[in-house]
């Protein structure tokens, strides 16, 4: 059976009502110095970095009994993951200061940015500052997660999973709401190529 019967008996097996068995989870361990890859951060760095992403500001509430407002931080490593859940992700540095705060509220809204925002996007990728001061926003439907204005989509999730990799975690997040902006189809995306925005 070639590539296409076997793409295809899949397909039926998986329309069927019968029980899909799990995988066994794969046995977790770290990687050790002699393991690494012999691959140059920089190198790794400047390859990579000639794939165009679409860049995002994912926010999440202020938690109750916390003395602090919503939490936010730019993001171009944001993806969908499953439509049947409706599952988003995103990556998230491991020493991020965000990311608790985030992760503390269970829930989190990613802001799509247009071509114009790159500022906007600036300001939520440096620390130290209150990145919500003088921007426009209100709360998502669902988490009450701030959805900024502008941007050409928000996405209003529920933390589902987090997941290691590396240097970083990976944030799933199931769908709860979501929407467009009303100039969307006019609108175009802020991307981000080779260490600049497009």
């Amino acid at each position: 059976m070639g590539h296409a019967g076997m793409a295809a008996a899949a397909v039926r097996y998986l329309r069927t009502d019968r029980p899909v068995e799990p995988l066994p989870r794969p046995e977790l361990r770290c990687v050790r110095e002699d393991e690494r890859a012999p691959v140059d951060q920089g190198e790794f760095r400047r390859v990579l970095g000639s794939f165009a992403s679409g860049v995002t500001i994912v926010t999440a509430p202020a938690v109750a009994g916390e003395d602090r407002g919503p939490a936010g931080f730019a993001c171009q490593s944001f993806s969908s993951l499953s439509l049947d859940p409706p599952l988003v992700a995103f990556m998230v540095g491991r020493t991020s200061t965000t990311w608790p705060r985030i992760a503390r509220a269970g829930a989190f809204c990613v802001n799509v940015l247009s071509a114009a925002q790159g500022p906007l996007c600036r300001a939520f990728a440096a620390s130290g500052t209150d990145k919500f001061a003088g921007v426009d926003h209100n709360p998502a439907p669902v988490s009450g997660a701030p959805r900024l204005a502008g941007t050409l989509a928000w996405i209003d999730c529920t933390i589902h999973a987090v997941h290691t990799g590396g240097d970083h975690l990976i944030v799933v997040g199931r769908v709860d709401a979501l929407g467009t902006s009303p100039d969307e189809d006019d609108a175009l995306p802020l991307l981000f190529h080779k260490g600049r925005f497009l």
